[in-house]
Order: structure tokens, then C-alpha cells, then sequence
């Protein structure tokens, strides 16, 4: 999700911050960077991520041609769901990208990373947007999600109420966990968009793993520079559009007087999946997370 506080696009934008892709300015270097990441992605995402994902991947052929010219790949997630990728320049602020999600619009940075940068990168790039978010968005249910979580934003800008509905967006479109008759699946882009994340959300003792509830999600602190310390699990993807579609008005009232939950708290009432060890944050002591 992007913020920024600046009203005014940069140079070269249009007022709603859209750019064109330019697809034929990107480099055999830039391609190459695409397939590896890719690549490396297929080798841990079967069984691990959901099936509406690799669906969505098989649909939408990203793999073809390296970077996806968002000209081949708009045509098809139109016909699938009505939706249709938009490139911009990096972050955009709060108001444009809910607009944006309310029109079926998906905002994705134009940029790719750098061979140095493989693993990790602070500002999501056009791997992390199009590879890990755009799959999902040929699901009809997810699709309607995303557009009503555009709408809700909207609103929430007038209730200050950013912060509690960021939350949601982290635990479920970003880092989400599906319960599927298999087991658990991966939908959300920041974990199925990471080759290490992809298995350690699953298969490492260390993160707690609760049962979506989503005024417990909306209180939740995250952190936003290292693997999470907790995950919660939809049992579907349509469970997950109808809770999201009732009023949030008496939810907000209700959050205003909440306080905030620790990232690694497991609670009387939560539904406990896995009570992770929380192993892996503490041999990150020392290093002081950053956390929303």
C-alpha cells in the first residue's frame, strides 16, 4: 500500500499519477532480472501458494517474454475480472491509489530491482506489483475485495482511519495466509513475491499463525522491514469479501477506543493455528524493527 504526503505528481506524470510503461525501454539486463525472480519463485510457490495465485499466473503467462508489456497482459485481466494494470512512478499517495483500486485500477511501479537487490528491496518494484498482486486479481472474489477495499479507503480518509484499515491491507492482500483442504496457502504478494518469505510463513517454528478476526487484524501492529511475526489465516476467499463488506462505521467507533496489539501478542481469544516460538525476532535483537 502507498502513502506520501505530497499532493502533486512528480514530472512527467499525469494528474493521476499514471506514466506509461515504456516496455520497450527495458534492457536484456532488466529481462533478465525479471525471469531469475521469477524462476526462482516457481521453484517454491507449488504447494505452498494458493491455487487462485497460480491460476492467475497460467492466465495472465508472466513468464513470457520477461518483463509483462502491461498492452498484452491488460486484455485478459479485463476479460477475467474487469481490472487492468496502470504503471506509475513509485509511491503514490493514500487518495490516488484508493481511487485507483475503486476504478478496478492497479497501480504498479515501472521500475525493476537491480541484480544486488534480489532479496530484498524497500520500495516495491514491478516484480513485487505485477508478479505477486496482479495473479490474484484474475480471481473474481479477490477482485471484488481489492475494489471494495479501494472504496473503504476512500472513506476512511475522512474518518482517520488509515492506519486501522493499512492493517487490513497488510494481513491479507500483502501478507495473507489461506486455509486450504492441503493446508495452509500463500495469497498475499509481499510473501508469494519473496522467495525466503514463501517458506518460512509456512514451515518455520518462529511466527505465530491466528485465525482471521478482522477487528483483531485492525489493531495489529505490523513491521515493515523483516519477516513477520504473525500471519492470519482466511478460511476463503469469499469469507474474506463478506466480512469486509459490512459498515466499517461502528467498527471505527469501536477501534477508537482500542488500543494498539503487540506484532507477537496471542490472545485468550484468538483462534491459535501455530503459537510460534517468535525465535526468529528475537536473533534479530539489537536491531530495533520498524513497525506501522
Amino acid at each position: 500500500m502507498a502513502a506520501l504526503d505530497t499532493a502533486l505528481p512528480p514530472p512527467g506524470a499525469r494528474p493521476d499519477w499514471t506514466i506509461d510503461q515504456r516496455w520497450s525501454s527495458y534492457d536484456s539486463a532488466e529481462h533478465g532480472v525479471w525471469t531469475t525472480l521469477y524462476e526462482r519463485q516457481l521453484g517454491v510457490l507449488p504447494g505452498r501458494a494458493c491455487d487462485a495465485f497460480l491460476k492467475g499466473l497460467d492466465a495472465l503467462d508472466l513468464h513470457r517474454g520477461g518483463i509483462p508489456d502491461f498492452e498484452r497482459i491488460n486484455p485478459e485481466l479485463q476479460r477475467l475480472t474487469g481490472w487492468r494494470v496502470v504503471a506509475v512512478p513509485g509511491l503514490v499517495p493514500d487518495a490516488v491509489f484508493f481511487d485507483h483500486l475503486a476504478n478496478r485500477r492497479f497501480p504498479a511501479g515501472q521500475f525493476i530491482r537491480t541484480p544486488d537487490q534480489l532479496d530484498y528491496l524497500s520500495e516495491p518494484d514491478i516484480f513485487h506489483d505485477v508478479f505477486g498482486h496482479v495473479p490474484m486479481l484474475t480471481d473474481p472474489t479477490f477482485a471484488d475485495y481489492m475494489q471494495a477495499y479501494g472504496e473503504g479507503g476512500l472513506r476512511a480518509q475522512g474518518l482517520n482511519q488509515l492506519h486501522h484499515l493499512a492493517r487490513l491491507y497488510w494481513y491479507t492482500v500483502e501478507f495473507g495466509l489461506m486455509q486450504a483442504p492441503e493446508g495452509l496457502r500463500i495469497y498475499g504478494a509481499g510473501i508469494v513475491s519473496s522467495r525466503a518469505e514463501s517458506v518460512f510463513c509456512l514451515e518455520d517454528p518462529s511466527p505465530n499463525r491466528l485465525g482471521f478476526d478482522l477487528e483483531r487484524v485492525m489493531r495489529t501492529l505490523y513491521r515493515i522491514d523483516d519477516f513477520q511475526q504473525v500471519y492470519f489465516v482466511i478460511s476463503s476467499i469469499e469469507a474474506l469479501r463478506k466480512v469486509t463488506l459490512q459498515d466499517f462505521g461502528p467498527i471505527y467507533g469501536r477501534l477508537a477506543g482500542a488500543p494498539d496489539i503487540a506484532i507477537d501478542a496471542v490472545l485468550p481469544t484468538d483462534r491459535v493455528l501455530t503459537h510460534g516460538s517468535q525465535a526468529y525476532a528475537r536473533s534479530r535483537i539489537g536491531r530495533t524493527p520498524v513497525t506501522a
